[in-house]
This record gives C-alpha cells, sequence and structure tokens, in this order.
C-alpha cells in the first residue's frame, strides 16, 4: 500500500502530422518521463494522440476529466498557425479559466526564444481537474513545468508545476507530492499533510 494517493493524469498531443503517422510523437513520451521524475504518487496515465480538430479535443477533455483524470495536459496546437486550435477547444469545457499559468509559461519560454510571445497556452478547470496546454516541443515541456535552474541547481525562475499541486487541492483532487529535486511544490504549511514518523 503506498503512502502516496493514486492519481490519473491525461495527457494529449495534438498534431495532425503525428496523429497520421507521418512522424513518430514525441510528445506524449516527454510528458509520461517528466511526470513519473516529478512525482511520488503511483500514476495511472491516460494517453491520446489525435488531430488539430476543434471538437474532437473538447471532447478528448471531456472524456478524460469524466474518466477521472484530476490533471490533463496537452502539448502542441497552441500557436497562431491557422490549424492551431488546442486553447480554443480547451476554454470550450472550461468551467473557469487559470490565466496565471499561460502568463508564467510565457516568461519562462521568453528566457529561450522571442518567439514565445506567439504562444497561446492556457489553463482550466473543469470539474475537479486542471487542464494545462504546455508547448508543442519536448525540450519546452520540461521547461515550462521545470522552470529555470542555475548551474548549481538554485531555482531561477519557478516552473509552473510548483502550482499544480496546491491547484489540484484547492479543487477537490487527490494529494500530489513532488520528488524536489526535479520540481518541488509550494504549499501554504496549512495545506501540508504531516507524514506519520
Amino acid at each position: 500500500m503506498s503512502l502516496h494517493d493514486a492519481v490519473k493524469i491525461g495527457i494529449v498531443s495534438i498534431s495532425d502530422r503525428a496523429s497520421s503517422g507521418v512522424y513518430a510523437d514525441q510528445g506524449l513520451p516527454a510528458l509520461q518521463d517528466w511526470l513519473g521524475r516529478a512525482l511520488h504518487n503511483p500514476i495511472t496515465f491516460e494517453a491520446r494522440l489525435i488531430p488539430d480538430e476543434q471538437a474532437t479535443i473538447s471532447q478528448t477533455l471531456v472524456e478524460l476529466v469524466d474518466a477521472g483524470c484530476s490533471l490533463v495536459l496537452t502539448t502542441g496546437g497552441t500557436g497562431p498557425a491557422l490549424r492551431d486550435v488546442t486553447p480554443e477547444a480547451t476554454l470550450a469545457v472550461a468551467d473557469k479559466e487559470m490565466p496565471g499559468f499561460g502568463e508564467q509559461m510565457r516568461q519562462i519560454s521568453l528566457k529561450f526564444v522571442p518567439t514565445a510571445i506567439l504562444s497561446r497556452q492556457v489553463a482550466v478547470v473543469r470539474g475537479r481537474s486542471l487542464i494545462i496546454n504546455l508547448p508543442g516541443q519536448p525540450k519546452a515541456i520540461a521547461e515550462t513545468l521545470e522552470g529555470l535552474k542555475d548551474s548549481s541547481g538554485q531555482q531561477l525562475v519557478p516552473g509552473i508545476f510548483a502550482a499544480v499541486p496546491y491547484c489540484i487541492d484547492l479543487i477537490g483532487g487527490p494529494y500530489l507530492e513532488t520528488q524536489d529535486a526535479v520540481c518541488k511544490a509550494f504549499r501554504p504549511k496549512s495545506a501540508q499533510r504531516v507524514r506519520p514518523s
């Protein structure tokens, strides 16, 4: 029996070309790898690889929330190109918008590329689930989740995942516990769970 709450996480890679087999999808393996390293919790992944179709994206997000995913992470489809409709599909199924996530992702990405201002990632709450749009590139996925560290490992800019566990607490989800070396979650003292010694 694990000391940690089990969690179901939806991971969705949105790409016309990867979903049709033109090239191998890199988004789902990158998400699964990072989450596996970042969390102590036992994770069940619900993975989906779908095309850039707004109705399909919205339907997939609703299905994953209904299936009990406390957290749903998408990758791809957040730029200005004509086929990029992930933010619209995400907002269409939202109960609440959480703009701070997108603002922070763009701040992190701007440290690397000036084109970060073209990204339109959003995060929303639907029911008891947090849905976050992430960038499309595996390297950018890790950077935005983890934040920026200096050569000694000191945090320079917090990644967005530091705020995810407390957000999920507040909407009634499981208690997520992070591996501090990857990403240290922040909770007010009153919200921290004390482990029996």
